[in-house]
């Protein structure tokens, strides 16, 4: 225990640490995190921990997935919601099958760790998107494009992914058939859904009945924690349980008034969105911190230097194919994605947190499961230091933001 935490401490000044120099020399946060992580891997200090699907699922994606599902007010997504829609759903979708076929055509995997790998690299981070964006002063309608698409897009990837394992564990025993399908997308995804809205009522209904700041903040963590564990222990979605919770909570209980009644008070939700900020944080400097650790640790030659570049390629290909084709249909809407937009949804579309706890969590017999993990681990690199370098300059270059 006392490992732990010395280990947690140690980890948060390195954090700190790296916020103070990103800030200084204007660089991405989450890039100088996963920069700082390969250091301290490669360095005589052994921080202690490890990234495992555990730790991602239970302890980091959580909070992060929380404090961004709160922060989206419904007026806005309901404006924007057919695309967002869209390229959450079909985006993902196209993007899973672009790189499962170029994956089992062009390198020659097997059908299955193509699929699994497809489905798990088709979800995009919501937290680097946000960090970014926040970084670069970005706002309005672009900001909750990317970031209502990303989201959305994480509970999407974790549904595809866990109907693709369980077809990919049921093949040679037992036929997967139609309905088992439907079944199971109807436990996951409606399971999910509805964890999520009961708990996020009842965490209301708590809040409404105090006016202690302490308890309203303490409510929202229960929550965030509580929908995701009990969706999981019921084989439902976690993801969408807490985004559906924060959701709610964002847009019924942290409102200042809404068509329901008052909720929270107003020095409530201060004090709520400030710790969801600040856990938002701690999370998040985790996260890339042990992607740097681990992946200093990564056996990359193992998988070839063609072979990673190859999947970075049909990654970024991948995700062309469904942001350009998919904002075409609403050219002459009044849902139109200007063409810089759509320039940004495609770069931004950075992989992390949750790729990494998928891929962590592929059971140890699946056929070729360590090229799986290791191709994850090096477009997540890629995602983050290449792609959230360069962001900041697209956004100037394209004139969304100015000189800061």
């Amino acid at each position: 225990m006392n490992e732990f935490l010395t280990s947690m401490i140690d980890l948060m000044i390195v954090a700190i640490a790296v916020a103070l120099v990103a800030r200084r020399l204007r660089l991405p946060y989450t890039v100088g995190l996963v920069v700082a992580g390969i250091g301290l891997a490669l360095s005589p200090i052994n921080p202690g921990l490890v990234l495992t699907h555990n730790v991602i699922f239970e302890l980091i994606l959580p909070p992060l997935l929380f404090e961004a599902a709160i922060n989206i007010q419904w007026k806005e997504l309901q404006q924007d919601a057919l695309p967002i829609l869209t390229l959450a759903i079909v985006g993902t979708l196209l993007a899973a099958a672009a790189v499962t076929l170029a994956f089992h055509f062009l390198l020659g995997w097997p059908l299955k760790p193509a699929m699994m790998f497809g489905v798990l690299i088709a979800a995009t981070d919501p937290v680097a998107v946000i960090a970014m964006f926040k970084d670069n002063g970005v706002h309005g309608r672009l900001r909750l494009l990317v970031e209502s698409e990303s989201l959305l897009n994480d509970g999407v990837a974790a549904v595809l992914f866990a109907l693709v394992l369980a077809w990919v564990q049921a093949s040679g025993q037992a036929h997967l058939g139609t309905g088992q399908i439907a079944g199971l997308l109807a436990v996951t995804v409606g399971g999910g859904i509805v964890t999520g809205a009961v708990c996020a009522g009842l965490a209301i209904m708590l809040i409404r009945r105090t006016t202690d700041h302490l308890v309203e903040s303490t409510v929202t963590t229960i929550l965030a924690y509580g929908s995701f564990l009990l969706a999981e222990r019921f084989n439902c979605s976690g993801v969408l349980a807490t985004v559906t919770a924060g959701l709610l909570m964002g847009n019924l209980g942290l409102a200042p008034v809404s068509k329901y009644g008052h909720s929270v008070t107003d020095k409530g939700r201060e004090f709520t969105l400030a710790l969801w900020d600040f856990l938002a944080f701690i999370a998040n400097s985790f996260v890339f911190l042990l992607i740097g650790i681990t992946v200093a640790k990564i056996p990359f030659h193992d998988l070839g230097d063609k072979a990673l570049s190859f999947d970075i390629i049909v990654v970024l290909i991948s995700r062309a194919l469904t942001v350009y084709p998919l904002s075409m249909l609403f050219r002459r809407s009044p849902w139109s994605i200007p063409t810089k937009f759509q320039h940004v949804l495609w770069w931004g579309g950075l992989r992390g947190a949750l790729g990494l706890a998928l891929a962590l969590s592929l059971p140890s017999a699946l056929e070729m499961r360590n090229q799986v993990l290791i191709a994850t681990f090096g477009v997540v690199v890629f995602s983050v230091v290449v792609q959230g370098l360069t962001m900041p300059l697209l956004l100037r270059g394209l004139g969304i933001t100015q000189n800061r």
